[in-house]
Formats: C-alpha cells, structure tokens, sequence
C-alpha cells in the first residue's frame, strides 16, 4: 500500500489572489481564482463622486474621497475601493451611471451577461430624424457621432464667379439645423456655448456673399424653407442623408439630444426616476461663480444661472445621479430618487444581494453583513469595579499583586490580536 495520504474527493482548496495596478487614470483590481479572472476596472477621471457604487456595494469595500474638494478642483479618486475587502461582485459596474466602473470575467463583460444586472437606459433615434447637426453638437459626453454623407455643394456645382443674384435667409423659420453649412462654405454657423434653457449650441447664420454663386441649391435643400435666392438652379437637388452612431460608454441619457432636436426625433429613457430641489434657506451661502461645484460634477450640464436667481438646475436633462448633492458644501441640494429602471434580476443563489441594491440606490441605506470582527470591552468599568470590591476588603495584604494582575489582563484584552486568539 501506499504511504500517500488519501484525499477526501468531496474537499477541494483554491487559491484566491487580488492585486491592484494603476494605469493613467485608471485603476485595476484583479482576482484570480484556480484560473479564472475577475477584472475591475475603475477610471478615477471619469467619475463624478455620485456615490452610487458606495450605496449598492453589499460588503462595504467602497468609500468616498474628499468630494468638496474634488469637485472645486483637486486631482483625486472620488471613491477609494478595498481590494481587500472586494468580493468583485459587479454590482458598482452594474449600476455606474457614468460607466466609470466596469468588470469583466476572463476578457468578457459582465454586462454582456444575462445573469447580471444592469441600468435599463436607453436613447432611441426614431425615422423622423433629418439627420442635422444639432444633436452631436449639444451632446454634453460627446457621445454622438454624425456622419452627412450629402455631397458638397463643389462636387455636384463648382463655384462661379460674377454671377448675378439674391439670397435671404429667414430666421424666424431657421432652426440651425446646420445643413446649409455643411454643404456650402457660404454659410458661416456662429457658435454658442448651449445652456438648459436654451440649447441650441449656434447663435447665427451668415452668409459670406464673395463664396455664394446664387446655384439656388441650398433654397430646396433647406428642410425649413428658410432660404429664398434668386438665381438658376442647374442641378438636381441631392438628399440630406447620413448616420447618426451614440457611443453608450459615453452617453449617461441626460437628454439634451432631445430637448434641441426640432424634429421630435429622439426618445430618451433615463435610469432614474426621482426629483432634484434647492434649498432656499441654505442658497444664502451658495455662491456659484465661485464655488461651482455643482456644475464640475454633474455629466448633464444640468445647472445654470438664469438672469432671475442665483442658480437653477434644469430638470429635464438632470439623470438624478446625486453628484451635485454630495459635491455641494452648503448641503443646499436634495436629491431623491424613486425608480431605478434595470433589467430583470434573475433568479439565483444571489438575488436577494441584487434587490436589496436597487433599493439601496433608492434609500442609501444597505443592509450590510458585520464583517468586523471588533469586540468593545469597557476596560474602564471592568477597572473601577474590581478594585472597588477589592479594596473593600478587610484583608489587603495581597493587593498590590492583584491589581497588577488586572492591569495585565485589560492591557491585554486592549490588543486586537490577544481578543481575536481568545475569540476563536
């Protein structure tokens, strides 16, 4: 027979190991586990401190920095995550709102995989849309992509000097959509920075007559019927067309697409209900010139002074993220939200884990189990009332060797490790 030792077939050991890297802005954590990879993945740039990732982290391994000062300029992590205390659960990659967390699993995204759980947000471009170029301009995250495939106005009809002609543009009808623009150089777009309440991203449309020939091309290519000219058209009159890409690992679905399209081309499904309010009371410290804290952390350029109040915050392109609550150090925001819109959990070993996140997005209030360990001693009393039934006695002539004995015994249920021994 052999010497070996049998091994139990139903017993097997694996080796856990978790290291973390730094790369740019990005920080790495990676669990390996008998072969298989876990990557998290957390970009420090891109997060806005919005503390969601804190809220549905089932074990308490994510903190957040110093978000005052983040948000009015320092160059930091707006959350710090343990790796030691990591299960790599997914749940922060699930729910960021801004994808500045993302883990994947032997190469693949765990938002590619049915058995997670993901934000249920969308941005849908319907057949009404031209396209323009509206959209892509207005997009807070830069996250749309035109593309006018519509040939220039010097492919189908090469300048000509000396011509005779009018051209007038009414702008009362114009609504900037940009395609005259696009295809002839006579028209000159002048630029806006866009604001909540009015998101057009151009200010006005001029004419540059020495690069107009009057091919009166543009007058039936405008789809306002905004341009007269007084010419020859010579032409067939091509079509707008083109492709209008969004680029989801930018997009956080705030809505500014929506709200400057003039075509009702864009539906916009956020991924959170709920509701943002200011303070009155408290906006007499604010100072948003200033501090502008507020308008550094929110991914929808949501805020803005208007010319009748200190600051205001546009609803409709506010996500409800809750950045700009936690970012603000006069505590003159409140955010709340009320839905969480996520694809269907599915029924595993852990779902209660992934219910009680989306409530927690909706609460900020995780049941957590106690992972601690610590056990609190009262040493003081312990003290007080030994030496107080000692004392009391008739006989003292060993007290002082008690007393030291005592001391001994609380110095060392003081030390962590001397409790955790006598603990297990």
């Amino acid at each position: 027979m052999s010497d070996e030792p049998t091994r139990n077939p139903q017993k097997s050991s694996f080796t856990v190991n978790t290291e973390m890297n730094i790369n740019d802005s990005h920080f790495i954590y990676v669990q390996t586990v008998d072969g298989s990879k876990k990557t998290l993945d957390y970009d420090y740039k891109k997060c806005n401190g919005c503390g969601i990732c804190i809220s549905v982290c089932p074990v308490g391994a994510i903190e957040a920095g110093p978000l005052f000062e983040i948000a009015t300029g320092m160059d930091a992590p707006p959350i710090i995550i343990d790796q030691t205390r990591c299960t790599f659960c997914g749940m922060c990659a699930s729910f960021c709102p801004v994808q500045a967390i993302s883990m994947d699993i032997d190469g693949e995204d765990i938002l590619k995989k049915s058995e997670y759980i993901q934000l249920d947000s969308k941005v849908v471009i319907n057949e009404k849309c031209l396209p323009c170029l509206l959209c892509e301009k207005v997009c807070p995250q830069e996250a749309i992509e035109l593309t006018l495939t519509i040939p220039k106005k010097e492919e189908i009809a090469p300048f000509k000097e000396n011509q005779d002609g009018e051209i007038i543009v009414d702008m009362n009808k114009c609504n900037f959509c940009g395609i005259c623009a696009h295809f002839c150089l006579a028209f000159i777009l002048i630029e806006r920075s866009p604001t909540p309440d009015n998101p057009v991203p151009f200010a006005d449309l001029l004419i540059d007559l020495d690069k107009c020939d009057y091919c009166k091309i543009c007058e039936d290519l405008c789809p306002e019927d905004a341009i007269k000219v007084k010419g020859v058209l010579q032409v067939q009159v091509p079509e707008i067309t083109g492709t209008l890409n969004i680029d989801n690992n930018k997009c956080v679905k705030c809505g500014w697409c929506r709200e400057v399209c003039p075509y009702d081309a864009v539906e916009v499904i956020k991924p959170f209900e709920g509701d943002i309010e200011l303070i009155e009371k408290r906006l007499e410290d604010c100072d948003p010139i200033g501090c502008h804290a507020c308008f550094n952390v929110c991914p929808a350029h949501a805020w803005f002074i208007p010319g009748d109040k200190k600051i205001d915050v546009a609803k409709d392109v506010c996500i409800y993220c809750g950045a700009c609550e936690k970012a603000c150090h006069v505590y003159a925001i409140d955010v709340g939200r009320s839905d969480v819109r996520h694809t269907q959990i599915t029924n595993k070993p852990w779902t209660s884990q992934w219910e009680d996140a989306v409530i927690s997005i909706k609460t900020e209030d995780r049941a957590r189990p106690d992972i601690n360990r610590r056990v609190e001693v009262d040493t003081t009393c312990i003290q007080h009332r030994e030496l107080k039934e000692i004392s009391s006695r008739e006989d003292n002539e060993h007290l002082p060797e008690i007393c030291s004995r005592i001391n001994e015994l609380i110095s060392m249920l003081g030390e962590v490790k001397s409790r955790y021994k006598m603990e297990k």
